[in-house]
């Protein structure tokens, strides 16, 4: 009998210390189980400790995040400001060197008038 008693203690004592590290662990806990006030107590104020922990944590990542657009943001712009000058430059240089085009055909000096048709 005394062999059943040590191991019913020693089966509490692990079970007991195995609540104890699952506590340990960060993370929401459900408080209702927790018969006195001060337990319950303690255990929303840690519910509330690790929410704020992980709000925190979210907002700085988000942060980063917003940070790290913004900078490609500008980095675009000032690409694409780079790359409308670039543009620009080619059409000036283009109008430069190509002599502009005549939609109408001058006729020549020496060509002959064209031939009347007589009435008839």
């Amino acid at each position: 009998m005394r062999g059943w008693t040590f191991l019913a203690v020693t089966l509490a004592a692990i079970s007991g210390a195995a609540k104890a590290v699952a506590q340990d662990v960060p993370g929401i806990e459900i408080c209702t189980v927790e018969k006195t006030m001060e337990r319950r107590t303690s255990c929303l104020q840690s519910n509330v400790n690790f929410l704020q922990q992980t709000v925190g944590k979210l907002r700085l990542e988000q942060q980063a995040r917003l940070d790290a657009a913004n900078r490609q943001v500008e980095a675009l712009k000032a690409t694409v400001a780079s790359l409308q000058k670039t543009v620009e430059e080619l059409q000036a240089a283009q109008k430069k060197t190509v002599p502009p085009a005549k939609d109408t055909p001058t006729p020549a000096k020496d060509a002959p008038a064209p031939a009347k048709e007589s009435a008839k």
